[in-house]
């Protein structure tokens, strides 16, 4: 069966408290839904100094995802880990990988917003080395043994129920990410289909002889609506995940790579470029056939709560079991 993800980051271009509780209290019941019926995977992701109330606060999310569900996994991809203080960090996952049985993922990610930096007191010229501190002491507070940090002996406790530790990958797109995942025995996930910086990763990892792996996106990757009338939802609703892409592409550097980089200017390009896709239910079942996941973006960009139920439905009552002999 293809890996098939529910991607929740409740971004809304027009928040205000009541929408948002409403939208995350409907993410939760989403993600208990779809691990009813047999999903995979729920992603989450974490972004800060913005004014659509795009997921600020991953873990406490995953909490309530891991408290909701029995199975499905949670991913936060990728947690901004620099902006994070290493010991209490590790102290949560630690937590959370107790709460659920193992099942939370954790990409630690440096980020490619200054201003995310500047909101959290941290220098944005330092950030490799904030990165490297903060992934060296998790792996060592998950040991369960005193370690020294910052001058000082500390214990982290209590030690988390995956064994050595909580499954933990570097993400990013340049060599850095990759050496420093190679150097720590920590797998690599690139944030695009990039075999080169496998290759390069699996070269650097035989070089500190570590063990590790590679998470690869497909080499095409598109968020999916799922809907009866695609011509409909577009007219109705491709604003939404119009907000969302020009967000997203408005925060990349030049040159940055990402699976989910959109260059449209309007909802017809949109449409065209097939990064974003409202499919019907047959056409998705068509899909799972050419890609490794399929990853389903029910809320996006301030969409309806009702309309993402109808997508949710839809997928989990009409493509899913179609998947399960694939």
């Amino acid at each position: 069966m293809p890996v098939t993800v529910l991607r929740l980051n409740l971004a809304d271009p027009s928040p205000t408290p009541a929408s948002l509780g409403a939208r995350y209290r409907a993410a939760v019941e989403m993600a208990a839904f779809a691990d009813d019926r047999g999903l995979t995977t729920v992603q989450t992701e974490e972004h800060h100094a913005t004014d659509n109330g795009w997921m600020p606060a991953p873990l406490a999310f995953a909490g309530a995802v891991l408290g909701a569900t029995r199975r499905i996994t949670v991913t936060v991809s990728a947690l901004i880990t620099p902006l994070h203080d290493p010991l209490r960090l590790a102290e949560e996952i630690a937590v959370l990988d107790l709460l659920s049985g193992g099942r939370l993922v954790t990409v630690a990610g440096i980020g490619y917003r200054p201003e995310e930096y500047a909101a959290h007191g941290r220098d944005w010229h330092w950030r490799g080395k904030l990165q490297d501190e903060v992934l060296e002491t998790l792996l060592a507070a998950w040991k369960g043994e005193p370690f020294r940090y910052r001058g000082r002996t500390v214990r982290v406790t209590p030690r988390p129920y995956t064994q050595p530790h909580p499954l933990l990958l570097v993400g990013g797109s340049s060599r850095a990410a990759a050496r420093r995942a190679a150097r720590l025995g920590l797998p690599l996930f690139p944030s695009a289909y990039l075999p080169e910086l496998e290759a390069y990763y699996h070269a650097r990892r035989a070089e500190y002889r570590t063990e590790g792996w590679v998470l690869q996106p497909d080499a095409r990757t598109s968020l999916l609506h799922v809907s009866e009338d695609p011509d409909r939802s577009w007219a109705e609703y491709g604003g939404c995940l119009l907000h969302e892409a020009r967000t997203y592409a408005s925060w990349q550097a030049p040159g940055a790579e990402s699976a989910v980089r959109s260059a449209a200017d309007d909802v017809a390009a949109l449409r065209r470029e097939g990064v974003y896709r409202i499919v019907t239910p047959e056409e998705c079942v068509r899909l799972a056939g050419e890609a490794g996941s399929l990853i389903l973006h029910p809320l996006c960009g301030g969409m309806p709560v009702d309309e993402g139920w109808r997508s949710v439905h839809l997928f989990a009552e009409r493509v899913v079991p179609h998947l399960k002999g694939s």
